[in-house]
């Protein structure tokens, strides 16, 4: 089911010097040859990464109407596949920029990553770009593809036709023999993934990405990165100021991720923000009425209502109009994908009444394959293989059929409804070829310029709990704002308290006092 951030894992940079690259920061350089060695590793970086040749875009997803692409510029930025051996091949990042349109005193660019681990933040960027007006006035808006995901040297596993099959396979085994096909079929994925994408795997994790963040930064020609990262982009953004401090500009990092927690815990808060969200999505559609919600009168009553609904599908899938069933785990995920946001809500009451009343899957299906990255065409874009990657390259936490057997009961009181498939999700690192490095979760940056995180009380994927987490693991000067709502992250939501603040701050660096509110 989820990933942090789409879950979901959702959101989504002069020459090189010494610091550029993060090599001044490192431990352990006590004599001259080891700085010799440095200089001369930075030199052969420096010639690996190239200048960005702006040209037309092509390609880019439709924006939102009335909105022009004329002005976007796109570019491929060439980096190092390996930072430590520079000469063993590099690696392209696509990039999409968005010039400052005026009027006032242009600040310089600002990068964002829209989460995933896995999102397209080209794409995303060029359908959402109006989201960013205010901001694009004085800032050239850029987003890239990180590593491995969609147009940056894509990590893939397996073709179209078996995607359609894994996210529609049972992801909550109840015998022995439904456990073994499952772990077969988590086998043969990291198998397929390694054959097809073997010598890249090693290299996407974070904290490759934050070089490149930084090769991004350098590149554009601004002295300081100004940064918007959301869900897996707060990891990102934060694991940046660890590596590079003395870069950080004005950042903000909205849906934050506590980095310091492992994997399972990852999950099981996870698990219960999603019911949580459940539950007040349930409270809202009761309050319709029972004719337009005839799923239980209260919040609770309506998310037992839906928990009923989507274990049904273990038994019998339902009919859609395209052809395909909605399963038990395509039903998990659509449910999840419509807690995301309020104005996802009514669609998400729509698909569940029309699963009671219709028998008809089709509603719930579409919120799936927005979620699992399945295009109206039936291709697939390389989230899933991505975020598996990223994932698993950030950690070294690997479990087994015990442990998910253990902590099963514990998933199963955070949340009735997703507790179990996201449980099972443990395994999602289990056998990977990789094995992965917790240098990734470092987020502690107490001397960089001041970085303002945003909550929102209501975020199923990312529990408020995390934001306060993240302004205590990054130290220095960091400030918490909190919205009061719903749905996942808070710019976004449209909240205009919490958009007055966080621009104050992009444009103006007016920082919040630590603890501010928006209602």
């Amino acid at each position: 089911m989820a990933l942090i951030g789409s879950i979901p894992g959702i959101a989504t940079a002069s020459t090189a010097t010494l610091a550029a690259f993060g090599l001044i920061s490192c431990s352990g350089w006590a004599d001259r040859a080891g700085r010799a060695a440095a200089v001369r590793t930075a030199a052969a970086v420096d010639r690996t990464v190239s200048k960005p040749q702006w040209k037309r875009c092509a390609g880019l997803p439709a924006p939102d109407p009335g909105v022009s692409q004329s002005r976007y510029r796109c570019a491929t930025l060439t980096v190092p596949l390996d930072y430590a051996a520079p000469s063993a091949g590099t690696i392209g990042i696509a990039l999409v920029k968005i010039p400052a349109t005026g009027p006032g005193r242009r600040l310089g660019s600002l990068l964002f990553n829209f989460g995933g681990p896995g999102g397209d933040g080209v794409g995303t960027l060029a359908r959402a770009a109006a989201e960013y007006t205010a901001l694009n006035a004085r800032y050239d808006l850029i987003g890239f593809d990180p590593r491995g995901v969609g147009r940056s040297s894509p990590v893939t596993c397996v073709n179209d036709r078996t995607m359609d099959q894994i996210t529609a396979e049972d992801d909550t085994p109840d015998t022995a023999a439904e456990e073994t096909a499952h772990l077969a079929r988590r086998a043969s994925y990291a198998k397929a993934c390694q054959a097809a994408s073997g010598r890249l795997l090693p290299h996407v994790g974070t904290l490759s990405a934050a070089r490149d963040v930084d090769a991004i930064r350098a590149a554009v020609g601004d002295p300081k990165l100004n940064y918007f990262g959301v869900s897996y982009g707060t990891w990102l953004g934060g694991n940046y100021a660890h590596q590079f401090p003395g870069n950080v500009g004005r950042a903000v990092l909205d849906g934050a991720v506590d980095t310091r927690l492992t994997s399972a815990d990852l999950a099981l808060q996870q698990a219960a923000g999603f019911q949580r969200a459940l539950v007040g999505f349930g409270a809202a559609c009761a309050r319709l009425g029972a004719k337009a919600c005839p799923l239980g009168g209260d919040g609770e009553s309506v998310a037992a209502a839906t928990g009923k609904i989507l274990a049904g599908l273990d038994r019998k899938p339902l009919k859609t109009s395209g052809g395909r069933r909605l399963t038990q785990s395509l039903g998990d995920t659509g449910a999840a994908a419509g807690l995301y946001s309020k104005q996802a809500w009514p669609y998400l009451a729509q698909g569940l009444v029309d699963a009671v009343k219709r028998h008809d899957g089709t509603l719930l299906l579409m919120l799936a394959d927005l979620q699992n990255g399945r295009r109206g065409d039936g291709s697939y874009a390389n989230l899933t293989a991505a975020n598996t990657a990223i994932t698993c390259a950030d950690g070294t936490d690997r479990y087994t059929l015990a442990d998910v057997r253990r902590l099963m009961p514990e998933f199963r009181k955070a949340s009735p409804v997703f507790g179990p498939s996201m449980a099972w999700g443990l395994l999602q690192c289990t056998g990977w070829p990789v094995k992965g490095d917790d240098a990734a979760r470092e987020v502690s940056a107490p001397s960089a310029a001041p970085i303002l995180v945003v909550g929102n009380t209501g975020d199923p994927a990312t529990p408020y709990a995390w934001a306060s987490a993240l302004v205590k693991s990054l130290g220095g000067r960091a400030a918490l704002l909190t919205l009061k709502g719903e749905g996942h992250g808070a710019y976004d939501s449209g909240d205009a308290c919490v958009r007055r603040v966080v621009d104050s701050y992009l444009l103006d660096g007016l920082l919040p006092a630590d603890g501010a509110t928006c209602d």
